[in-house]
């Protein structure tokens, strides 16, 4: 079943310097999911100790891919660090899929993963364990504290760029150099 977009959802947050929560600090999350509830996220610049061969072992999948078991997995946040998030391209035809935005989904079902060590999975995926939370409100009073910039979802960041150049890749769609035009000067005078 689809979802109908929400304001955040199917947009980048990215982490403001001053963010100091050290599971979110420099980090990159796509909104999957936002509504009077609260919102739904996966962290795309975190790498987990884990690569897709391990979860495929994990899980008893088969695969002779070689590229496809090195790829890394990502840490999608602090919530359900258990539970595979699989985001992706290539419809919506999987068991528990969320349509994110055009084109770009998120699947918790094991029959995506079984697809993709087949070769018959989505054209582009990333693997995350975890994902990120919010009640009702919070994202939103994160926003109004500058934690977090915003902006639209990008295929490209979340498939091509390379997880370690992504907070700034995500940030530079804006025209901001994080590194070099913004300082951390929260709560100083």
């Amino acid at each position: 079943m689809q979802a109908t977009p929400t304001p955040l959802a199917n947009r980048l947050l990215i982490a403001l310097p001053a963010l100091a929560d050290p599971r979110f600090a420099r980090s990159v999350t796509l909104v999957c999911q936002h509504d009077a509830e609260g919102a739904m996220g996966v962290v795309v610049n975190k790498p987990s100790e884990y690569t897709l061969g391990d979860v495929f072992q994990q899980m008893g999948i088969d695969t002779g891919d070689d590229a496809l078991k090195q790829q890394i997995v990502l840490s999608g946040g602090p919530v359900h660090p258990e539970r595979g998030f699989v985001l992706h391209d290539g419809g919506d035809g999987w068991d528990s899929t969320l349509a994110v935005g055009d084109q770009l989904y998120i699947t918790t079902s094991r029959d995506i993963l079984e697809a993709m060590a087949g070769g018959t999975g989505p054209r582009h995926a990333v693997v995350a364990l975890g994902c990120a939370g919010w009640d009702a409100g919070q994202l939103e009073q994160e926003l109004i504290e500058d934690s977090w910039l915003t902006v639209p979802a990008d295929a490209q960041l979340l498939f091509d760029t390379p997880i370690d150049a992504r907070w700034r890749a995500a940030a530079c769609s804006l025209g901001v150099d994080l590194i070099t035009q913004v300082a951390d000067h929260s709560g100083h005078a």
